[in-house]
């Protein structure tokens, strides 16, 4: 190649990475901003190319390059500081499970799957089910044709919470462990559903269960993330201001490195078994490159990790992921000190996301509302 070819792609690519990483700094909640955060992989690697590239075939350098090559160094260990916490370069921020004998070993295994309402290869999140045995499965965009096609397992599943929604924000709960009053809600939009309900352990213990599928910002469905930040921010305060024992589970519409992510774990309080093992990267099933975690669990401090798993393809855009939990409160007070801690801003700045959500949220619902009537 080209010497003088070589140098214009390097600093091409090393003035983009610099170019989306400030612009995701932008405090605006629109899709074409929030939405620098999801790749941070994809960016990290490519920075690391262009920054690498840089050092390697660049010989004489003028002062406008050495400035470029001190952004990329800048915006490059930011991106590195995103990620690396869900590599096994990092602090693990939840404890392996202790070996118990069967009996005293109280575990919970968890399947979260977005299905993708159009996909009819349902028989296969049935045969993965049959074979895995989880307590709880969580089906995300699932309508009457998945909970027909899912009748095949509920002989296994004495309790169940039903959404069949035709509008991707179906929802379904399917436990062997008895549940608790389990309410439907609708936090921030009509017709996109949440479930929350207390979760009898095997063990007696009685804890929280929560199912969330927020809306995401995209071209396609919100312009903005504030609802989808907001009703992660309220459903964190709730849990922290009435001191629950918590599993959080579903498909967020999320990165774990994203800004409202990392402020709902320091309201919650609750902890991210992912940090310093590996990524859960879940979407898209089909794009190996551009794959990042959307479906998430966050528990709280007196639980700790059997394992954490992605699972085989059933023909949605969204890997299942399986994570087994494993209940040992006597570990909750050495790990309480991993949690991230909440900053002073974060609770004044959680209250205004959440009105704000509130406002979007009827803003949203009632554009929906208008479009069920034109097409009714």
């Amino acid at each position: 190649m080209d010497l003088s070819l070589l140098y214009y792609v390097l600093q091409g690519l090393a003035g983009f990475i610099a170019f989306v990483t400030i612009w995701g700094w932008l405090p605006l909640d629109n899709w074409w901003v929030r939405g620098v955060e999801f790749p941070r992989i994809q960016i990290m690697v490519l920075g690391i190319i262009a920054w690498v590239g840089m050092l390697v075939f660049f010989s004489e350098w003028e002062l406008w390059q050495w400035i470029l090559f001190v952004v990329l160094s800048g915006t490059l260990a930011f991106q590195l500081r995103m990620v690396l916490p869900y590599t096994k370069l990092w602090k693990k921020e939840v404890q392996k499970a202790k070996d118990k004998p069967e009996g005293q070993a109280h575990q919970i295994k968890i399947m979260v799957s977005n299905v993708l309402t159009p996909n009819d290869e349902t028989q296969k999140l049935v045969d993965l089910v049959k074979q895995k045995q989880p307590d709880i499965l969580i089906t995300l965009e699932s309508d009457k044709k998945w909970e027909q096609a899912l009748q095949q397992v509920e002989s296994d599943y004495p309790y169940t919470v039903k959404v069949p929604l035709d509008n991707l924000y179906g929802m379904h709960l399917y436990s062997k462990l008895e549940l608790i009053d389990p309410e439907v809600k609708y936090l921030m939009i009509d017709d996109i559903p949440s479930i929350h309900t207390q979760l009898r352990l095997q063990g007696g213990r009685v804890i929280w269960l929560y199912c969330l599928h927020p809306m995401p910002p995209s071209p396609t469905e919100a312009d903005k993330s504030t609802t989808r930040d907001a009703e992660l921010l309220m459903v964190g305060k709730h849990i922290k201001e009435n001191d629950q024992t918590v599993i959080l589970a579903g498909d967020l519409n999320d990165v774990a490195w994203s800004k409202t992510t990392r402020r709902f774990q320091r309201i919650s309080g609750l902890l991210d078994p992912r940090i310093g093992r590996h990524f859960i990267n879940t979407f898209h099933v089909k794009y190996p490159f551009l794959r990042w975690a959307l479906d998430h669990i966050f528990h709280s401090a007196c639980f700790t990790v059997v394992d954490i798993q992605r699972m085989p393809s059933v023909g949605s855009d969204h890997f299942p992921v399986m994570t087994t939990l494993q209940y040992e409160p006597e570990e909750a007070s050495k790990q309480e000190g991993n949690a991230p801690t909440v900053q002073a801003e974060d609770i004044q700045e959680t209250d205004n996301k959440i009105e704000e959500g509130k406002k979007e949220g009827e803003k949203v619902s009632e554009e929906h509302r208008q479009d069920q009537r034109s097409f009714g």
